[in-house]
């Protein structure tokens, strides 16, 4: 692999900074090597040897999931230690870690040796009961440590709901819940049997999406960022737009847009691209908070880019049973959108306050870094070519990954060959991509912790729903609350969103709510499934942007040196288009569902003239500065076009056309003078 030094590979300030003696550092190391070997094998198809005890890289239910999950457990008890990663284990924090580091390994390995005997037994043996508690505290207790101690607390209020009833364990619980919410009761040994031995709990769906597809992909956007693509990515943003008005903030729009394909946090995604934006931005005239609340928004917009989209499009195809690349292919124009309206916001504020762009000196050559960097572009084409072409999406991640390393090592080769082409450079590019191949296969199983961690306790949770039936009687509770409307509806689903969110990540979010309010959406609602995924997937995102917790807006106040409230506000305010393109896709089903094309270029075109008309009414900016009857006027257009009739589109369209033609033209009468 190519040794180049990455700008963008700087730490995340959400990951821990642990006090870890150089023992436990190789460990980590050595643990998260065999991991993203072992799911490498797993995606390219390898077979297994005679001499293992069972088939290891069998993809089954029952095999690539516990073993992936044992990994993780392994891995997080390691980073993360008991008392906080500011503080050493000394001899109490290993008595505590050490059981729990034996427990993963147990969790790995025991579903797969037993397969034939769990199977074959009437009723749940009793060591498979004990293991499976096991497993169940295991999962919550790394959840406490890399996701947050809401996501266990959520899971154990959910736990200890199935042990309600008359017939549960704890029946006095079922005292203290509305009428709707009670249920028969489950045993220990039930609750067991359905959190590992059934395809509804922890090795469900959320974990077994994690382990295949999710795996891969992290693993693919470490190669990236460690080979130095994140460097490439934000220094041809800037070559492209650097010179134009308020430049460095466009490029913070571009370079997250990128670096968000690879990154699977908007945090991480914040601290590489905005650690040079943000400054700059600054130098040039925005304030500190705006500049943070800019990077925030562009470095969320990540997480909706195609083609990777986090972990979201992965766990959409899973729930849904839509091909992965279909959901990637619709989401392009939404994504566009998003950042469309960011952009046409950071070009109206510098506009209004007189910005000009950086000159040439200031900046790369866009000929120049391409000649540097072209190679990074190749696996992406790689990868979507792949997917078009029918491949699965595990293997279409393995191979990615093969062709990023092989185009950074043919890389490094001509540099070599370029370059004196001596025997001691050769050694030395030999060793730095042992060693950058290393640090790759580390990073992509660090960075797969609290993501898989996240999907096994959201696997509680989806097993405790389908065991008592919560979900129906959610979907009721939903119903009964907003009367039959819709638009009330997802309302109370971004409201739910937003609590979520100030607790759980992104991807735990989506799952979590997607169950609850999922089958509401699609069976009360008459919302098609896909369209409905894909709201929920968006309106967990803004938990990063939305005060009063805004986890990217706090990280981009940390750089830009502003107040955090401050800087999330002005997050929110430019994350628009995170609460209105949903919207658009629920009430203009032909932009997502297809239809005929007419129809669809007709919905594409009224959304970006709505999108534009709610910019210039924010902003009160577009062509010059705009009076607040027109500001008032250009709203009933903007519902119109959201109005799923095609009389008020016509009408909203019409009436925003013209209004900001107004604009156009007393902005030239202006000039003019």
């Amino acid at each position: 692999m190519d040794q180049t030094a990455s700008r963008a590979d700087q730490p995340d300030p959400a990951a821990p900074k642990p006090v870890q003696p150089g023992f436990v550092l190789k460990l980590i190391a050595v643990v998260g090597v065999v991991l993203s070997i072992y799911q490498m094998g797993v995606a390219g198809g390898f077979q297994t040897s005679d001499f293992l005890p069972f088939e290891l890289f069998r993809t089954g239910l029952f095999f690539l999931r516990p073993i992936h999950l044992g990994f993780i457990l392994v891995l997080c008890f390691l980073i993360y230690p008991v008392f906080g990663p500011e503080r050493p284990r000394r001899v109490l924090g290993w008595l505590i870690d050490g059981p729990l580091i034996a427990g993963g390994v147990l969790v790995g390995y025991w579903v797969p040796s037993n397969i034939d005997a769990i199977a074959n037994a009437i009723f749940p043996r009793e060591m498979d009961v004990i293991v499976s508690w096991i497993t169940v505290i295991l999962v919550l207790e790394a959840a406490r440590r890399a996701v947050g101690l809401a996501m266990t607390l959520i899971a154990g209020v959910f736990l200890l709901y199935a042990f309600a009833g008359n017939r549960g364990e704890l029946p006095w619980l079922s005292d203290w819940m509305p009428g709707i919410l009670n249920h028969r009761g489950y045993t220990f040994e039930r609750v067991a049997s359905q959190m590992t031995l059934g395809a509804e709990g922890i090795f469900g769906v959320p974990l077994g999406v994690a382990a295949t597809f999710i795996f891969v992909f992290v693993l693919f956007g470490a190669v990236l960022e460690v080979t130095g693509a994140g460097k490439f990515f934000i220094d041809l943003a800037y070559a492209t737009t650097g010179r134009q008005r308020g430049g460095p903030a466009k490029a913070a729009v571009l370079a997250s847009a990128g670096m968000g394909s690879i990154s699977g946090s908007a945090i991480a995604n914040v601290v590489t691209t905005g650690a040079f934006t943000i400054p700059l931005m600054k130098r040039l005239g925005y304030r500190p908070a705006p500049a943070g609340g800019i990077e925030a928004d562009a470095s969320t917009g990540g997480k909706i880019m195609p083609p990777l989209m986090g972990a979201g499009a992965f766990l959409m195809s899973e729930f849904t049973q839509v091909p992965y690349i279909e959901i990637v292919l619709i989401s392009i124009f939404p994504a566009i959108l998003y950042f469309g309206v960011i952009y046409l916001l950071v070009h109206i504020a510098a506009v209004k306050q007189g910005m000009t762009g950086m000159t040439a000196a200031e900046l790369p050559l866009t000929r120049k870094v391409l000649a540097e960097g072209w190679h990074f572009l190749l696996p992406l084409a790689a990868l979507v070519a792949l997917l078009i072409m029918g491949y699965s999406p595990m293997r279409v991640g393995f191979y990615a990954v093969l062709s990023i390393a092989a185009a950074a090592s043919a890389r490094a080769l001509w540099n070599w060959a370029t370059t004196g082409a001596s025997g001691a450079g050769f050694m030395a590019m030999c060793r730095a991509g042992l060693a950058n191949t290393g640090k790759a296969l580390e990073l992509g199983a660090r960075n797969a912790v609290a993501v898989s961690v996240a999907c096994a306790v959201a696997g509680i949770i989806v097993g405790i729903v389908g065991l008592t039936g919560l979900g129906l009687k959610f979907s009721a509770m939903m119903l009964a609350l907003s009367q039959g409307n819709l638009l009330i509806a997802l309302f109370l689903v971004v409201i739910a969103s937003l609590i979520l969110g100030l607790g759980l990540p992104v991807t735990a979010a989506y799952i979590v709510l997607i169950i609850l309010v999922g089958p509401a959406l699609s069976n009360e609602f008459g919302v098609p499934i896909l369209i409905a995924h894909l709201l929920v997937f968006w309106y967990s995102q803004d938990s990063n942007v939305t005060p009063p917790v805004a986890l990217a807006g706090f990280a981009g106040a940390a750089i830009a040196g502003s107040k955090p409230m401050e800087t999330s506000v002005q997050a929110w305010k430019f994350a628009k288009g995170l609460y209105l393109i949903p919207l658009f896709m629920v009430f203009n089903e032909p932009i997502i569902t297809g239809g005929p094309i007419p129809l669809v270029l007709w919905n594409g075109l009224i959304v970006i003239i709505a999108l534009v008309a709610f910019a210039a009414v924010l902003e009160g900016f577009l062509w010059g500065p705009m009076p607040v009857w027109m500001r008032l006027a250009l709203i009933p257009g903007v519902i119109g076009i959201f109005w799923p009739e095609l009389w008020a589109e016509a009408a909203g369209a019409a009436l925003i056309v013209v209004l900001l033609a107004l604009n156009r033209q007393s902005a030239k009468r202006v000039e003019a003078a």
